[in-house]
């Protein structure tokens, strides 16, 4: 009986030793995401396994806007970033330091995202629609931001000059919410995950969505040219996150009707986990599901648009097009 117990402590323990030792084998990586569904498929190939299966150990680093995630990967305090293109990214991009990867989110119509907003006294005095924002208080992030070329673009389409607006840069999600509450500027562009809360309490009126007015590419998977030396590592992230696309696609997004996803036996995990990292209940989720392509592939010629818009604003840099900064060894194109 000892003979017996004694073989079975040591199978249990070469059991042990195989599961530690493949632990040790994966490949470690820091991704920077920020707390949106526009960051779905991070949440669910880390929440079901897919980096894991991959050969990953993928931690989580969370931000609350998106220039600082390129900053961090430059520095090297994260090897991969998940977030919206800015002209600061493009900057970084532009000086060799950052490459683009793979796509991630859309502007896309009929995928409710990036919203325009206004204060409830400016909306009083007339400010209705995305059209009515020339000449007002606005409040972005950043300069240079996601949310700054989307009004641009917003801009060029109704024939305003971008330079009558006051932007006002506030360097988080959260100071833009509360400047809109408190009525210190007249209109934001924030994610419906953040304005929703607003909107129910009464601190904000709804004008549009940017996937309506003006689509685009919005977001994008990087690294520096560093971490791209290992191979095997870039490859491994992006096939777990490809894997993750389509199943978001699939089940999500080809579900939605009116802006909405539905709750049932299909969609419910997926939403759940969601919710899970974006800390929204699951009922708020449904009406807020980025659109992001099924193959992750990235519009090269939006960016290469972004790109110079941002270089005639005074934004970026001259001297660089999309071709410079994107990593065709990864990159799938549209």
């Amino acid at each position: 009986m000892i003979g017996i117990a004694r073989l079975a402590l040591a199978s249990l323990l070469a059991i042990m030793a195989v599961g530690t030792a493949r632990a040790e084998d994966a490949l470690k990586a820091r991704v920077g995401v920020l707390r949106l569904s526009s960051s779905a498929p991070v949440f669910i190939a880390q929440d079901k396994g897919y980096f894991r299966e991959a050969g990953l150990d993928v931690e989580l680093k969370f931000f609350d806007a998106a220039q600082p995630i390129a900053v961090a990967v430059t520095s090297g305090d994260i090897d991969f970033g998940v977030t919206a293109f800015t002209a600061g990214l493009y900057n970084l991009a532009g000086k060799g330091v950052l490459k683009v990867i793979g796509g991630m989110s859309r502007e896309k119509a009929g995928y409710p995202l990036i919203g325009y907003f206004a204060s409830n006294n400016a909306y009083a005095a007339g400010l209705k629609t995305p059209k009515d924002l020339a000449g007002k208080r606005i409040a972005v992030t950043q300069v240079g931001s996601s949310f700054h070329y989307s009004l641009g673009l917003l801009a060029d389409k109704y024939g305003f000059k971008l330079s009558d607006v006051k932007i006002i840069p506030l360097q988080s999600l959260s100071n833009a919410a509360a400047a809109l509450k408190g009525e210190t500027v007249d209109a934001a562009l924030l994610p419906v995950s953040t304005a929703r809360k607003l909107m129910d309490e009464g601190g904000a009126k709804f004008l549009g969505w940017v996937g309506d007015e003006t689509p685009w590419q919005l977001g994008a998977v990087f690294a520096a040219p560093k971490t791209l030396t290992n191979k095997v590592l870039a490859t491994k992230l992006l096939g777990a996150l490809a894997r993750a696309d389509r199943e978001y696609h699939d089940v999500i997004l080809a579900a939605m009707k009116d802006g909405v996803a539905p709750i049932n036996e299909q969609t419910k995990p997926l939403l759940e986990i969601i919710a899970k990292y974006t800390n929204l209940p699951v009922e708020q989720v449904v009406g807020n599901c980025a659109y992001i392509d099924p193959d992750g592939k990235l519009d090269v010629k939006n960016v290469d648009n972004q790109i110079k818009w941002l270089q005639e604003q005074g934004f970026a840099d001259k001297g660089f097009d999309a071709n410079a900064i994107i990593a065709r060894d990864f990159v799938k194109a549209d």
